[in-house]
């Protein structure tokens, strides 16, 4: 058996201003080759769960790409291409059968359906080919990506911690298949609803309660379950809430039982959309909220500009409201600002330093101007960047912050990086010498996923509505393409 395992992933923010150039799909670009496999061997990624089989299979394995890029922009078109064409050109060498981990909200320059373009490229090419596909929870269905697959699974937590088991599903399905065990045939179904993504949390409602109709309906035989909430920062047609199962097509009841989940749960989802809605308070009372909290660690959620949604993550202010109303003994991760790296570096550790943070990237899609903030505090770390993930999501990956550093201020130590990397492990601090768990505050640009690394430390939460690309607020969007009506949008 000759299988193809693959990965090009990436969550499309059409209104934010961050380019996608190939580079950004790993350290200095994706991973071709032996590498790929050499560098996810043993992750929690789809990727490694379908290495995994492939092993327990005695099945040769052709990994032509493996490319994740922190979410942004349109993919740009040579970015796209390169990977997508590896892909093509391994599946054209011959092989049993592709096992792709994609994202599922991927925008092109060229196509508003990324996984979608890539997958009827490979069914023109081998129109029979078994293909499974693992997805990220906010995934945006649509025809032609479940057109194009034989199995497509989901994952069932944000944050994703689930990623491997995902795969694994996926997989599993696949090679029953192959070896005439069942007939796999995909049912699915979608609402027209934008679920703010701070409403997605697998441990909230209302997500939580679909969620546990998805398990309950694999306890009762569907192969699989998977319900998506959508990435709804995107202008394109059909964006949200859809449900996809996993049916044994060779029995009827199978079928039908499938078929009755994914309606049921998708009049849920429905019939509760207005839980779907995100309600935040004024940036001010929520520092001031804080500010009256007792013992630490409280996190500040920053989550109008969260970098693994689309933002700049170089607004500032959160940060600029927390200093004004005084918080000390704060950990801040973090701004990206190549520039003040660059300048950190060149004052040196142990120096003093004054310079103009974050605010460099202008935000058209909204409105907004970027705003430095003017600072002068002591350099107190600057590393390669480079750390270890050993939390629940991302395990056993490397992360790559380009080089990052440490400016302390009056009391609050404020994490500067040059690429842009989210706080879902606590690796990203402790690699700077920060340890969160001795901070009263540790304020984070995120919306869900810090909860994997930082919700275990933390004795209270705030959420924070600062400013970026990433704001819940959809009046500041415009929606050209969305087709209408869509709900909250339309009432």
């Amino acid at each position: 058996m000759r299988l193809v395992v693959a990965m090009m992933r990436h969550e499309t923010n059409t209104f934010s201003p961050v380019p996608t150039p190939l580079a950004r799909f790993g350290a200095a670009g994706p991973d071709f080759g032996n590498s790929a496999a050499e560098n996810l061997r043993g992750t929690n990624n789809p990727f490694a769960a379908y290495l995994d089989i492939a092993e327990k299979r005695g099945a040769s394995v052709a990994t032509p790409v493996a490319g994740n890029a922190s979410p942004s922009g349109p993919v740009h078109r040579d970015a796209f291409e390169k990977m997508a064409n590896a892909i093509l050109e391994a599946v054209d060498k011959g092989c049993d059968a592709a096992m792709l981990d994609l994202h599922g909200a991927m925008v092109t320059q060229d196509s508003d359906d990324g996984e979608g373009e890539l997958l009827s490229r490979i069914r023109k090419l081998k129109p029979n080919l078994p293909i499974a596909v693992a997805l990220d929870l906010h995934a945006n269905l649509t025809p032609q990506i479940v057109d194009n697959c034989t199995v497509l699974t989901g994952y069932k937590t944000y944050p994703h911690v689930d990623m491997y088991e995902t795969g694994r599903l996926a997989g599993d399905i696949l090679m029953r298949a192959l070896d005439g065990e069942i007939d796999p045939k995909i049912v699915w179904g979608r609402k027209p609803m934008l679920p703010h993504t701070l409403r997605m949390g697998h441990d909230d409602e209302p997500m939580r309660s679909l969620i546990a109709q998805a398990r309950a309906a694999e306890a009762s035989g569907a192969l699989a379950m998977s319900v998506f909430g959508g990435f709804p920062l995107v202008d394109i047609a059909r964006p949200g809430l859809s449900v996809v199962g996993m049916a044994n097509a060779r029995e009827r009841a199978n079928l039908e039982l499938t078929q009755s989940a994914v309606e049921s749960i998708l009049e849920t989802g429905w019939a509760r959309r207005a839980e779907f809605v995100y309600h935040s308070e004024k940036l001010k009372d929520s520092i001031a909220r804080a500010k009256q909290m007792g013992d630490g660690p409280v996190l500040l959620i920053d989550h109008a500009d969260n970098c693994a949604s689309g933002g700049t993550q170089d607004t500032v202010a959160v940060l600029r409201e927390a200093l004004k109303q005084g918080l000390k003994d704060m950990a801040v991760f973090a701004i990206c600002d190549p520039q003040a790296v660059e300048e950190m570096a060149k004052a040196g550790v142990g120096n003093r330093i004054t310079l103009k943070l974050g605010g460099k990237t202008d935000m058209p899609s909204i409105g907004a101007k970027g705003e430095p903030l003017e600072i002068t505090g002591m350099v107190r770390a600057l590393t390669d960047g480079n750390y270890l993930v050993t939390g629940p999501m991302g395990t056993g990956t490397q992360a790559f912050m380009g080089r990052a550093g440490v400016l302390h201020v009056d009391g609050i130590d404020i994490a500067v990086i040059e690429r842009h990397h989210e706080p879902f492990d606590l690796g990203c601090l402790r690699s700077l010498g920060v340890e969160p768990t001795n901070k009263r505050y540790v304020l984070l640009k995120s919306r869900i996923h810090y909860r994997a690394g930082f919700k275990p430390i933390a004795k209270a939460i705030v959420e924070c509505d600062g400013e970026g690309v990433t704001t819940s607020d959809y009046g500041r969007f415009r929606f050209e393409k969305l087709e209408r009506p869509a709900y909250p949008l339309d009432a």
